[in-house]
């Protein structure tokens, strides 16, 4: 099944830049705004490599990725950034407080080299599609510096939690080698794990694995396409060649302190949008609680009700929705699927699986039969976007830049395991894990051995 070794990383000196000024957040989540911060935090900010900044001058000989490579082999030549002296496994823990509430969490996993391997062979799983664009570019930048600098969240399942318990122990027994605290307020902690009896453990347990990957399908399947290159300038296949693995972090489902997010749907540009309509055509499958409110004054109340009633109805297969004020009345409505609903007939072109989720029942149920919101017109962003934050969402209709909004409930973990296991994927935007694994807490060389 799954292969996982322990690996030489490479990490950040310690007694040189503070960790903290140099790691980043992973590439797609790092703004323009991010970028520039990150430039002038530290000269030797990984931003350099990560996301680079990219000129009007560039070249074939000096571009974004050029840089990243000189960059990055000029700190390891003045020992900015160094590599362990044995193979090892990472202990990594994130401290959080859940969005949007005062809760403290911690989620505990491991960073490893795992093999990768074609989804065909069914060890490892996808959960949403890709696009082309993000891998292009992730694959250019690993052609130049031979490096995996951002992490793969990798999924498992282990009821027995037998790698946590080793993890606790290794945390136990020594204090972490790298700790910082990021801009969101993740308290990041690290911990090498060389011991050759916990190595071995850790192997073993993980063996029998089947891994879905929560986070990094771009950079998975960029390191795909790069290991297969490499089978073809090598005329064959070394199963020990650093580039048939990539690192990865590995974290249990059946673990405290995992936590995904959900994604909220903003519409707009809809032609005659009526939500008496849509409410109207909706009525044979869904019932609706309103919370109204007459001024601004009721408004807090009546929100605070709303997204109570909202996580309540959890169970009930519950939408959160506000459309814009149509005349006097205004209110937030949470919509609920009536007990003993067929699903098959209102989602007919849906399997048994993808019907359990919220956010299918959103799309094909409501964005696309009352609203006419086409699968590609959510591809095309041309009536939908996504916030993560509630406040956002509800806003964007309070401002008008938006008709209506549809809050929804956090997916279950062990759906989306059940889900891409059976070799489906989600829709767009259904998971966001929380929060993302920082860049360059370990790196990866892949013209190193993995073992």
């Amino acid at each position: 099944m799954a292969q996982v070794h322990p690996f030489r990383a490479f990490r950040y000196n310690p007694a040189r830049p503070a960790f903290d000024r140099v790691l980043t957040q992973p590439y797609d989540k790092i703004s323009p705004a991010m970028q520039e911060k990150y430039y002038v935090a530290d000269p030797h900010n990984l931003i350099t490599i990560e996301k680079g900044r990219i000129f009007p001058n560039d070249s074939a000989q000096n571009n974004v990725y050029t840089r990243a490579a000189s960059a990055l082999e000029d700190w390891i030549h003045n020992n900015i950034v160094v590599q362990d002296p044995a193979p090892s496994f990472y202990g990594y823990t994130q401290e959080y407080t859940v969005p949007g509430t005062v809760e403290r969490r911690t989620r505990r996993g491991f960073i490893g080299a795992g093999k990768l391997e074609d989804y065909s062979a069914s060890i490892v799983f996808r959960h949403e599609q890709t696009l082309s664009g993000p891998k292009a570019d992730r694959l250019e930048l690993l052609r130049h510096t031979h490096t995996h600098t951002g992490q793969l969240f990798m999924l498992y399942s282990d009821a027995e939690r037998r790698v946590d318990a080793i993890l606790a122990e290794a945390e136990s027994s020594a204090a972490p080698a790298t700790e910082l605290r990021d801009e969101y307020g993740v308290a990041h902690r690290l911990w090498v794990i060389a011991d050759a009896d916990r190595v071995a453990a850790i192997q073993q347990a993980m063996a029998e694995q089947k891994l879905v990957i929560a986070d990094g399908h771009h950079r998975y399947e960029t390191a795909l396409t790069y290991r297969n290159e490499r089978r073809s300038q090598a005329g064959g296949i070394d199963p020990n060649a650093a580039y048939e693995f990539a690192m990865m972090t590995f974290i249990n489902t059946r673990s405290e302190g995992l936590t995904i997010l959900p994604t909220h749907r903003v519409a707009a540009n809809l032609h005659d949008f009526s939500w008496p309509s849509v409410r109207r055509h909706l009525e044979p499958w869904f019932t609706a609680e309103a919370f109204s409110f007459r001024n601004e004054g009721e408004r807090s109340e009546a929100r605070g009700k709303f997204l109570r009633r909202l996580t309540e109805m959890r169970a009930q297969r519950s939408i959160g929705v506000y459309p814009a004020a149509q005349g006097a009345k205004r209110a937030y409505y949470v919509l609920a699927l009536r007990p003993g609903t067929d699903l098959a007939q209102l989602l007919p072109n849906v399997s048994p699986l993808q019907r359990e989720l919220d956010v299918v029942l959103l799309h094909e149920g409501i964005l696309e039969a009352a609203l006419g919101i086409t699968p590609h017109a959510v591809t095309s962003e041309k009536n939908l976007k996504y916030e993560r934050e509630a406040s956002a969402a509800l806003e964007a209709v309070d401002t008008g830049a938006a008709q209506i909004a549809f809050l929804l409930n956090a997916c279950d973990v062990e759906q989306v395991m059940r889900i891409a296991i059976a070799g489906e994927v989600l829709p767009q935007k259904s998971t966001d894990f929380y929060p993302k694994l920082l860049s360059g807490i370990t790196m990866y060389r892949v013209d190193d051995g993995a073992k």
